[in-house]
C-alpha cells in the first residue's frame, strides 16, 4: 500500500532524514516513534505530498507521489498535529468545504458527511462555529476531514492529543476499525497507545529508521536475555538451589521485596531477647530437677505455611526456560504461585535507541520540537537533488 524507498530530505543548516526505507501493507496500523527533531513530521509530510524528498521515491497503492501527485493524494487522509480548521466556519459548512475539495460527488456528500458526524460523535454540533469548540472536539474535526473521502492510507500525527480519557478510548476504537480496511501510520508520544493499537512499530532517530518490528518482538530482536520472574512456595534455600541446578538457567537473583523480607526476618531473629530465668526458681540447691536441661520444644514453624520465594531467573542462550522450571518445581511439589516473562518495555527500548544521540553542530538549533523545526522550513534553504 505504501512504499518509501531510500527517501532523504536534506537542508544546508539543519539535519533532515536520510535513506528512510520501509513499506506498509493494507490493514496494518504502524506506530511511528522518535524523539523531538528526529524527522517524524518531515517524513509524514513527504508521504502526504506536502514536501518533496531530496532523494528517493514514495509510492501510494502503486502511484508515484512524484509522477501522479494528485491521484496519490486522493488516496491519503492526513491529520497533522494541529488540525487544519477554519475557526469562523460551522462544523457542517467546513465538512461541506472539505467534501468539495476532495471531489466527493454532490449526491454522495450529504450521506458521507452524516456518516462522519455520527462516527465522530459530532451530532448536535453541526451548526456550531468551530471557534467555539473545545480542543477535544477540534481534534475530532481534524479526524473528520481526514476520513471524509474514505482514503486508503491514513497518516495521523498525535490523533488523541487534547482528548479526555473517554474520548481517547473512542478515538482508539475508531482507529482500530479504520485499520481493518485501511492502512494507518500513527505518530504518537503516548507509548502505551502503540501497544494498544499497533501491530508494528517504526522508531526513527537522527533522521534514520533504527528499529522496525512487532512491539512484542522488539526486545528479542535487540538481543535481550530471556528472563522470568517467579514466585514459588517452598523452602528458600532448596528452591534457589534447584533453580540454579537447571542446565538451562544462567542465573537466579532474589527480587528486591524477597531480599528485604529475608533481611527483615534475619534482623528480627537476631533482635529476639534471650530467655530470662524465672525469678521464683531456686538458683542453688534446687535439687536434680532444678539442674535438668529444659525439655526441647518443637519449632514454631512446624505446621506453618511454607515461605514463598520470589526470584528473577535468567536463561542460557536466550532460551525459553518456563517449561523446565515448571516441571522441576512440580516434581518437587513446590507450587508456582506466579510466573511472568520479563522483557524490555517499549519505553525502555525507545530510550535505549534514542538517548545516545551525539550533538550535531549543524543541528544545534534543531533540538526543539519536531513540528517547530518543520514549521520553519520556509526559512531554510533546501539542498538541491542535483547539488
Amino acid at each position: 500500500m505504501l512504499e518509501v524507498k531510500q527517501v532523504s530530505k536534506l537542508y544546508e543548516n539543519q539535519r533532515g532524514v536520510h535513506s528512510i526505507d520501509f513499506s506498509m501493507n493494507r490493514g496494518e496500523i504502524v506506530g511511528f516513534l522518535g524523539p523531538n527533531g528526529a524527522g517524524k513530521t518531515t517524513t509524514m509530510r513527504m508521504i502526504t505530498g506536502y514536501l518533496n524528498p531530496t532523494h528517493g521515491s514514495i509510492t501510494i497503492d502503486g502511484l508515484s507521489m512524484a509522477d501522479h501527485p494528485k491521484k496519490a493524494r486522493q488516496k491519503i487522509g492526513y491529520l497533522p498535529e494541529t488540525p487544519p480548521l477554519y475557526p469562523e466556519m460551522s462544523v457542517r459548512a467546513y465538512l461541506q468545504f472539505i467534501a468539495d475539495l476532495r471531489g466527493i460527488p454532490g449526491k454522495e456528500q450529504k450521506n458521507r458527511i452524516g456518516e462522519v458526524i455520527e462516527r465522530l460523535g459530532l451530532q448536535g454540533r453541526e451548526r456550531q462555529v468551530i471557534r467555539g469548540l473545545s480542543k477535544g472536539y477540534k481534534q475530532r474535526m481534524g479526524l473528520a476531514q481526514a476520513i471524509l473521502h474514505n482514503p486508503d492510507l491514513l497518516v495521523l500525527d498525535e490523533p488523541t492529543s487534547g482528548l479526555d480519557p473517554k474520548q481517547i478510548i473512542e478515538i482508539r476504537q475508531l482507529i482500530r476499525e479504520l485499520g481493518e480496511n485501511h492502512t494507518v501510520l500513527l505518530s504518537t508520544h503516548i507509548l502505551p497507545e502503540i501497544n494498544t493499537l499497533c501491530n508494528r512499530v517504526l522508531i526513527i532517530n537522527q533522521g534514520r529508521i533504527v528499529m522496525d518490528g512487532h512491539p512484542d518482538q522488539l526486545a528479542h530482536s535487540m538481543g535481550e536475555t530471556f528472563e522470568v520472574s517467579l514466585e514459588v512456595k517452598g523452602p528458600r534455600e532448596a528452591v534457589l538451589a534447584e533453580l540454579r541446578g537447571l542446565p538451562q538457567v544462567a542465573s537466579v537473583k532474589p527480587l528486591a521485596e524477597e531480599s528485604a523480607a529475608a533481611a527483615a526476618a534475619a534482623a528480627s531473629a537476631s533482635a529476639a531477647p534471650e530467655p530470662q530465668p524465672d525469678a521464683d526458681a531456686p538458683t542453688n540447691g534446687g535439687g536434680a530437677e532444678s539442674q535438668a536441661e529444659p525439655e526441647a520444644r518443637p519449632a514454631e514453624s512446624d505446621g506453618a505455611e511454607p515461605p514463598t520465594v520470589k526470584v528473577l531467573v535468567s536463561a542460557q542462550d536466550r532460551a525459553d526456560i518456563r517449561e523446565a522450571i515448571f516441571y522441576r518445581m512440580a516434581e518437587l511439589r513446590y507450587p508456582i504461585l506466579a510466573m511472568k516473562k520479563e522483557s524490555l518495555s517499549l519505553e525502555d527500548i525507545f530510550l535505549k535507541l534514542t538517548t545516545n544521540e551525539p550533538v550535531d553542530s549543524a543541528a544545534d538549533h534543531s533540538d526543539s520540537a519536531d513540528t517547530d523545526a518543520d514549521d520553519s522550513e520556509a526559512n531554510q534553504k533546501e539542498v538541491s537533488p542535483h547539488a
